[in-house]
């Protein structure tokens, strides 16, 4: 959805900036990571929309997004005279976002510093999104028990300094829940 983009993009922006990221590459970063879902294009509705947890046949269906919106991106790339920043990152951030600290992510079970930054932060704002917003299949959970979770998961499958950054960053967390919130774009 637009609100979940928005949501992702802005907070890998906080993550961004607390971690120390020169400014280009934070706002490419937020700007690109709103194509972080663009392969869900090519996953049917039946699957994206179900209420209840998906077979092990609609998940292997589901986790080819990642391909395909590194696919489309890399698409967009041909038309290109030059490489464009934006459509690098984009495409890494498409590509690798379900990829996690410990190797047991997909596409490609990259590790650690191998995973992209882009990615990872991508990765945790992703995570912390799907955690606090309403889907067809959970109510949201509140910021505490999500950030309690991301605590969890730092060094395991998130990057440690990721979740710390985000962590650090809560009041501005809370004023992008409530710009972007579930009722705010209709």
């Amino acid at each position: 959805t637009a609100r979940h983009s928005l949501n992702v993009a802005f907070y890998c922006e906080l993550i961004a900036k607390k971690l120390d990221l020169n400014e280009a590459l934070t706002k490419t970063i937020r700007n690109a990571g709103l194509l972080h879902d663009i392969g869900k294009v090519g996953i049917p509705d039946s699957i994206l929309l179900k209420p209840g947890p998906l077979t092990p046949e609609e998940w292997m269906i589901m986790k080819t997004h990642a391909k395909l919106g590194r696919d489309a991106i890399e698409h967009a790339e041909f038309d290109a005279a030059r490489p464009v920043e934006f459509l690098v990152l984009a495409k890494e951030i498409a590509h690798w976002h379900h990829e996690k600290w410990d190797g047991s992510g997909y596409p490609d079970g990259l590790a650690g510093n191998d995973i992209p930054v882009s990615a990872r932060l991508m990765a945790l704002a992703d995570v912390f999104d799907a955690l606090t917003s309403r889907r067809p299949y959970k109510a949201a959970w509140t910021n505490e028990e999500a950030f309690a979770t991301l605590d969890r998961l730092a060094g395991q499958t998130l990057d440690i300094s990721c979740v710390a950054a985000l962590r650090a960053r809560q009041a501005e967390v809370e004023a992008i829940q409530a710009r972007f919130g579930e009722d705010s774009l209709g």
